[in-house]
């Protein structure tokens, strides 16, 4: 018979107590929280994704903005094109201008150090604007690919074929002058420009009231935008509610 005495407790001893869980006050646990959910927030904008207003009408009536309106929100996601992915025609993406672009921008962060500092912070966890020239416009031709609008062409072609454009602002916004565009080009003549490697071509959907790649072709990059500034690519419409869906990535070179 095995000793069972040997299992119990010796004589006169007291069982061992459990080990208590140690609390600490609100005070302490309510600054840990908001310090691990900034830290949380500030990943996820940084390295996943992050919601942007839309500032103009450049993307009507894909994306909604303009002065007096409610303006879309939009969710970017910033993992799309990572690795080998590279942004295919027709994609809608957010970009930061490189410098021709950003001739006009100014910043719209505080003089003041402290405000600009809690401002920057503020960015950083997703509730304020980064402070950069962040556009959104849509892919229409990527690297090695020829993209022109000339007098006789049936509209924006790309390596000699017409692009498809029936989501784009329909009638235009703005006159058309005959003697320097047409309506098939949706604006003035423009090109051919061939897109460099590792960079894109991207036009606003209201064609008319966007100064997208054909207003910069005087500058370095012949008004493409090289790929590294691409944040990301539109997903998402989050607000307002009556707005709320997908926004697709169209196949538009067929």
């Amino acid at each position: 018979m095995p000793d069972e005495a040997a299992a119990q407790p010796e004589q006169g001893a007291s069982p061992k107590k459990k080990k208590e869980k140690k609390t600490y006050p609100w005070w302490v646990e309510m600054p840990i929280i908001i310090l691990v959910t900034m830290l949380v927030l500030g990943a996820f904008n940084n390295f996943v994704g992050r919601m942007y207003l839309i500032p103009s009408e450049s993307m009507e009536p894909t994306l909604h903005g303009c002065v007096g309106c409610t303006p879309d929100r939009i969710f970017v996601n910033k993992l799309a094109y990572r690795g080998d992915k590279m942004p295919d025609p027709g994609d809608v993406v957010v970009f930061v201008g490189t410098e021709s672009w950003n001739e006009e921008y100014t910043s719209r962060r505080s003089s003041n150090d402290v405000v600009r500092g809690l401002q920057n912070l503020g960015a950083t966890i997703g509730i304020v604007a980064p402070d950069e020239n962040t556009l959104v416009k849509r892919v229409i031709a990527t690297g090695g690919q020829t993209v022109q609008c000339q007098e006789g062409d049936p509209g924006i072609m790309v390596n000699g074929k017409k692009v498809d454009d029936s989501y784009t602002m329909d009638p235009p916004a703005n006159p058309i002058d005959p003697t320097t565009g047409s309506k098939e080009c949706q604006g003035d003549y423009f090109g051919p420009v061939t897109v460099p490697d590792d960079a894109v071509w991207v036009m606003g959907d209201n064609r008319t009231n966007s100064l997208d790649s054909r207003a910069h072709m005087g500058d370095e990059h012949q008004g493409t935008i090289p790929v590294e500034n691409i944040v990301g690519e539109v997903e998402t419409i989050l607000l307002p509610f009556s707005r709320i869906g997908g926004v697709d990535a169209l196949p538009i070179q067929g």
